[in-house]
């Protein structure tokens, strides 16, 4: 009589009880951050003062700290350059990741061998912070959006992963291609792409969230106030408590009007941060196992 391990037997009643309490628990603790933001964004005055700092407990809601935000200031400027770094830098790194990856992962390619341990060897050494800056900075990409997108394109860890669950489809699936006269360009984007979705999805994300969540380099190569992607604007007047708006600074009125209160526009920043990482991610979620640790494993 075979007995399964301890991990894979059914819980008792109490165990499952305990298993259900610890994991209301932890979503709980994850959650109730978010809340408090949320809420506190569509708080008035009055309420915030109540609270004397983040709001738990609702009351009066008002728009006008994300009406503000987007009345065309630097919030909505910010908002569409972080767009458009994401939108495009993910496209870019897409396509040399997986141009990259599959020439790496068929055996008969030039130099794959040196060139994929160049590759792992940038897990271990990185080039540090003035190497960087002096290679950006002698290509002119100084305060242009491409200093953004072109210093992390590739990342090694994505090119690996995607590398290894290419290494996992059946060779003879190519072959017969190049029987029937398939170039490796039509075998990569009709056969391997459309197999590989899961995997392609996950990298995206990555990608997607890198460039969405990077302030980094938008601190150390642009100097342009304008130009500055939505994580910038949130580092300097959340974390530092700079002032973004006019009037701010001692008054509490635009034309008559009363501004929101400085911790809701604050928190109304987070939550557009957050917002489309909450959105994106429960539609590729259930491309984890299969795409990435998968691949990963095999590899």
């Amino acid at each position: 009589m075979t007995t399964s391990p301890a991990w894979a037997e059914r819980p008792s009643r109490v165990g499952g009880l305990i298993k259900g309490a610890v994991l209301t628990l932890i979503v709980a603790c994850v959650l109730f951050p978010i809340y408090m933001v949320v809420l506190t964004s569509l708080s008035t005055q009055e309420s915030v003062s109540e609270a004397g700092g983040l709001v738990t407990v609702p009351g009066e809601l008002s728009f006008a700290a994300y009406a503000e935000l987007f009345s065309g200031g630097v919030v909505t400027r910010s908002v569409l350059v972080s767009l458009g770094v994401t939108v495009a830098g993910t496209a870019l790194s897409l396509t040399v990741t997986v141009l990259a990856a599959y020439g790496l992962s068929r055996p008969g390619s030039l130099m794959h061998k040196p060139m994929l341990f160049l590759i792992l060897l940038t897990f271990l050494f990185g080039p540090g912070i003035i190497p960087n800056y002096l290679l950006v900075s002698s290509l002119g990409l100084i305060d242009t959006y491409w200093s953004l997108i072109l210093p992390g394109v590739v990342t090694a860890f994505n090119l690996v992963v995607m590398r290894a669950f290419f290494m996992n489809i059946p060779e003879e699936i190519g072959d017969s291609a190049r029987i029937d006269g398939a170039s490796e360009f039509g075998i990569l984007r009709k056969i391997v792409l459309p197999m590989s979705k899961g995997v392609t999805a996950v990298i995206g994300l990555f990608y997607a969230v890198g460039y969405w969540n990077s302030f980094f380099n938008a601190v150390l190569y642009l100097n342009d106030n304008a130009k500055w992607p939505l994580q910038v604007v949130l580092r300097q007047y959340v974390l530092q408590g700079q002032s973004l708006f006019v009037g701010q600074t001692g008054d509490t009125t635009i034309a008559g009007q009363a501004l929101p209160p400085s911790l809701a526009i604050q928190m109304a920043i987070v939550v557009v941060a957050l917002l489309p990482v909450l959105f994106v991610y429960p539609f590729v979620q259930r491309h984890f196992t299969k795409g990435v640790i998968i691949g990963a494993v095999k590899g």
